[in-house]
């Protein structure tokens, strides 16, 4: 959850511009499972709803550093997704 929400400044600052660059990186840099896409479709597919909850739980335990990127907070309230379709 950490590294998505990180993710989600990084798009937020325009460090990074296209979902589909982090999904390659984290597949062949660090072996995020392959058949789940990548870091931003496993996202879509738990529901960005459901990652904000998610969390804001571990804010309220663990601190505000862990509190959703502004951008997954808009994006969940949209009901939108990382990827269209």
């Amino acid at each position: 959850m950490q590294m998505l929400n990180e993710t989600a400044r990084c798009i937020e600052e325009g460090i990074i511009s296209n979902p589909a660059d982090i999904d390659i990186g984290v597949i062949f840099g660090f072996g995020f499972p392959p058949f789940r896409g990548g870091l931003l479709r496993e996202a879509d597919r738990v529901g960005l709803a459901t990652v904000v909850e998610r969390l804001d739980g571990y804010a309220a335990r663990y601190g505000a550093r862990l509190e959703p990127a502004e951008l997954l907070r808009s994006m969940a309230r949209k009901g939108e997704s990382f990827y269209k379709g």
